[in-house]
């Protein structure tokens, strides 16, 4: 009894103490969470119970902390619907129409101004209504179909025909400046199976060049390309350009020259194309590629291979460097894309420096033509303000490296090449004075006509 007793009045405070808990709630919210901690049976209280006594006090004595479900909607919308409402927003064009003018007092030169402003809003949101058909109808796949009266377009781009008309401009020249008599018959023959056989290598270039001309802005518009015409009719337009234009050069001209031009045909396609993917020196092989025409003129004109031959060609050979290293410096980015190993890619100083060595190698091999009696003494003299423009262009390129001097060189270079061979070409010595200083000119001549007829 006496144990009872001893032991009833802490459980009768105890239940005090848990009826004046309730009935405070909030009121002594420390004192009461300080309590629960203490009388929890003397246990060690850690992290997770201290947590777990929180949300029980939370839950318990403050009913308005515990959470509450939010009512899930009825119907989820499918992301594929919000996507097909908003194109059909998108499709959808309003066309503000112009609102009449209000009639009030007004000057005629402000009615005749608002007007004016009207008719150019609606013929602006014409024209951007016009354009966002056109760029949706672009961004839809269409077949390419070939159409005859496209295809001299197509074929002339195939067979890249400015290039080709300068090939045929510079063996033009080198049949000029041979020292024989003009033969009208011969030189349309050379100049036909010359751009002929450019025809035939350019083809046959784009077709080997068609996976790597896709990833350049400055090719990616070639037909071949584009998919507007296949690749078995390019090989068969090459073909029939190729086979026609050296059978015309070897049996219409002679056999040296028609010679030239095929192994032509096989350096610009074996060789130099292959290479542009391997090696800096295709660079110097176009190069060779390029000096071969006039070559090709003078041995049509002569039927030899003699030393006014090989000058225009180390004229257009010299001539090439500053030409296509300038090119070539504004088209890193699209050739590095495209995977080409050039100059100005992985050697820039060494582009640079080659261009400005060729610039003034262009005014020695002036000064060389007099020498070999090819011109007179003026022409060195005449050519040499525009050797000098191009070699300090040159320097100018060499020295800034930049976009600008580049351009600037590339430029001069379209027009110092047409420019140099219309000097030599009026400097050029006559067939009369030659034969007055007993050149036996004649009997070469001679020998060049047997070696012309088949």
């Amino acid at each position: 009894m006496s144990a009872a007793r001893r032991c009833g009045p802490p459980r009768a405070l105890a239940g005090l103490f848990v009826w004046h808990l309730k009935n405070t709630g909030i009121r002594q919210v420390p004192c009461q969470f300080v309590h629960l901690c203490r009388v929890a049976n003397n246990r060690l209280i850690t992290f997770q119970y201290f947590n777990f006594l929180k949300r029980m006090y939370v839950t318990q004595y403050n009913k308005d902390l515990s959470q509450r479900a939010k009512p899930k909607s009825d119907s989820v919308a499918s992301p594929f619907c919000d996507l097909q409402q908003l194109d059909q927003e998108k499709k959808v064009i309003h066309k503000i129409r112009p609102i009449s003018p209000v009639h009030q007092p007004l000057s005629k030169t402000s009615n005749r101004n608002e007007l004016r402003e009207m008719k150019s809003a609606a013929e602006t949101e014409d024209s951007v209504t016009r354009v966002r058909a056109e760029s949706k109808e672009d961004r839809q796949w269409k077949e390419m179909k070939l159409r005859l009266d496209d295809l001299p377009g197509i074929l002339a781009r195939l067979s890249k025909i400015k290039l080709t008309a300068l090939v045929v401009s510079t063996a033009s020249a080198g049949f000029a400046m041979a020292p024989v008599p003009f033969d009208p018959t011969c030189f349309l023959l050379a100049s036909l199976g010359t751009g002929l056989a450019s025809c035939a290598a350019n083809s046959i270039n784009q077709f080997f060049e068609v996976p790597f001309d896709s990833n350049m802005n400055r090719t990616k518009n070639r037909p071949l390309v584009r998919g507007q015409i296949s690749p078995l009719l390019a090989v068969c337009f090459a073909a029939s350009c190729g086979v026609p234009g050296i059978t015309l050069l070897t049996l219409g001209v002679n056999p040296l020259t028609g010679a030239l031009g095929a192994f032509n045909i096989f350096l610009y396609t074996c060789c130099y194309t292959p290479m542009k993917r391997m090696s800096i020196a295709n660079t110097w092989v176009g190069a060779v590629v390029g000096a071969i025409p006039p070559v090709m003129g003078w041995t049509a004109a002569t039927g030899s291979l003699d030393a006014g031959a090989l000058l225009l060609g180390g004229i257009l050979y010299s001539w090439q460097f500053p030409h296509f290293n300038a090119l070539s410096w504004g088209l890193r980015e699209d050739y590095s894309r495209g995977g080409y190993c050039m100059m100005s890619v992985t050697h820039p100083g060494l582009c640079r420096r080659v261009a400005l060595r060729h610039c003034l190698a262009l005014i020695g091999l002036s000064t060389v033509a007099p020498v070999l009696d090819i011109t007179t003494w003026t022409f060195p003299i005449i050519s040499l303000p525009i050797n000098l423009y191009i070699s300090y262009l040159g320097f100018r390129f060499y020295r800034d490296a930049d976009r600008s001097s580049s351009r600037k060189l590339f430029f001069c270079s379209l027009w110092h090449l047409p420019m140099l061979l219309l000097v030599m070409f009026t400097c050029k010595k006559s067939f009369l004075e030659k034969e007055d200083k007993g050149d036996p000119l004649g009997e070469s001549h001679g020998r060049a006509m047997e070696i012309r007829l088949p």
